[in-house]
């Protein structure tokens, strides 16, 4: 699933006539970037949710024939946030036992798709979150087992914790995890959620939510007008690769 229903304010004025998913960096639309890296991984089947000019995103799959993916879409009327936006979505995934791939279209990363997918199934997770040691205003706290135990945000001024345990390491989270579809029958959550708030929740409870150290991989948020000029820089500067995309259709 990509989560591409924000309103990308930030990126005003980019965002006042397309959804923040067909802002471009180096010509090529955050959508298109997300999308070629799953395709890259193997996955063919992609659910998408959208809010914000969705026809506009509508009619840019299908004038590109859906990249050649099977590709639907989950209109939300009213945002509802990672979580609400996931759960919204649960019927694209029923009667699969399969973990899935859960991506936000605003950030670009090289984040081996495979090892943290191998990751996840070595431990039995039910999410595995990509973390990097690196500022943010919001840090995840794990145990020395990458068990999730609470946040941080904004510095010091909030902290949660929500499972007990000794040397604590503040990591932030990079917006790609990988899920096992039985959390659908654990988020009792409504309305517009964080995925953060259940993630919470259930390591409290006892269930594996763990980190997977992400910090050799290149990552950033394309959240801000600055930052989708320094990813177009570092792209200039070969930091990091775009894989080739072929052709819209085919497969």
């Amino acid at each position: 699933m990509v989560l591409a229903a924000g309103l990308g304010t930030r990126l005003r004025p980019l965002t006042d006539d397309r959804p923040k998913a067909l802002v471009e960096i180096a010509g090529r639309t955050m959508l298109e970037i997300t999308l070629s890296r799953l395709r890259d991984f193997g996955i063919r089947q992609v659910i998408i949710n959208v809010h914000h000019l969705a026809d506009v995103l509508v009619n840019y799959l299908r004038q590109r024939n859906n990249f050649g993916m099977n590709i639907e879409v989950s209109r939300e009327d009213v945002l509802l946030d990672t979580g609400g936006g996931l759960k919204k979505a649960a019927y694209f995934f029923a009667g699969s036992n399969e973990p899935f791939l859960l991506h936000n279209v605003d950030v670009i990363s090289t984040v081996d798709f495979n090892r943290i997918v191998a990751h996840h199934r070595e431990h039995h997770a039910l999410a595995t979150l990509a973390v990097q040691d690196r500022p943010s205003p919001r840090h995840l706290f794990f145990d020395a087992r990458l068990q999730l135990c609470g946040r941080r945000i904004n510095g010091q001024s909030h902290e949660e914790i929500a499972r007990s345990a000794t040397n604590l390491t503040p990591l932030a989270f990079s917006g790609i995890h990988i899920i096992s579809p039985q959390i659908f029958e654990l988020l009792t959550e409504e309305g517009a959620f964080s995925i953060i708030e259940p993630y919470l929740r259930l390591a409290g409870e006892g269930e594996r939510i763990l980190g997977f150290r992400a910090d050799e991989y290149y990552w950033r948020d394309l959240g801000k007008l600055e930052s989708i000029r320094q990813a177009e820089e570092d792209l200039q500067s070969g930091t990091f690769h775009l894989s080739a995309w072929p052709s819209a259709g085919q497969t």
